[in-house]
């Protein structure tokens, strides 16, 4: 029997900055998908990715090798910080680095947002959505926002409030359950149909 193709799910991470929360919380998300055997996750973190900004030539960046592992995607998850009341520059160039059409079209997208303040990530998700609509992916519903941030995790990253990781791993099993319902079958009637195979029993 043929071996069933792994679905991937590419992580975009917000922020650059050394020991970010934002990285945190993704890691929980990751760590929830992992325990799904059918399921290879990737984490993308923009610096180590070299973009260019807007209008500038790729050279010396691997800005294709990053559109064709979202493109390869059957989810993605944007992770980002909260600055000045909306997500990050670092989001934005990875975004921009997706090409048009974007990489991100088609794709369903988890938003997850993180802040320091008391009502959390909420207008960078918005903005986020926005722009994640824009570029003709599907934002799907219930992003998470958590406030506070910086009193969730432990020194060594792992987290250390109930209820946000909670919202973490509910976030990751949001995705899966959308990929099997409204993706997956489509995905394997497309294969069947162009390898003209049968569905196992």
């Amino acid at each position: 029997m043929e071996e069933q193709k792994k679905i991937r799910i590419v992580i975009l991470i917000g922020s650059v900055r050394p020991g970010n929360y934002t990285s945190k919380a993704a890691a929980v998300v990751a760590d929830e998908f992992g325990k799904d055997p059918r399921v290879e996750v990737a984490v993308v973190h923009p610096e180590d990715y070299h973009l260019a900004l807007p209008g500038m030539p790729d050279a010396g960046s691997r800005a294709a090798e990053l559109r064709s592992l979202v493109a390869e995607a059957a989810a993605v998850v944007i992770a980002t910080p909260e600055y000045h009341g909306s997500f990050s520059a670092a989001i934005k160039m990875v975004i921009e680095n997706l090409g048009f059409p974007s990489a991100l079209a088609g794709k369903p997208v988890a938003l997850l947002g993180v802040a320091a303040g008391s009502i959390g990530a909420i207008k960078s998700i918005e903005a986020l959505r926005g722009v994640v609509s824009h570029v003709g992916a599907l934002p799907l519903p219930m992003p998470v926002s958590l406030a506070h941030v910086h009193k969730l995790f432990a020194e060594d990253g792992s987290v250390t409030d109930a209820g946000a990781e909670k919202l973490l791993r509910a976030l990751a099993r949001s995705v899966l359950d959308y990929l099997r319902r409204a993706v997956c079958p489509t995905m394997t009637l497309e294969r069947l149909l162009r390898e003209g195979g049968t569905a196992a029993a």
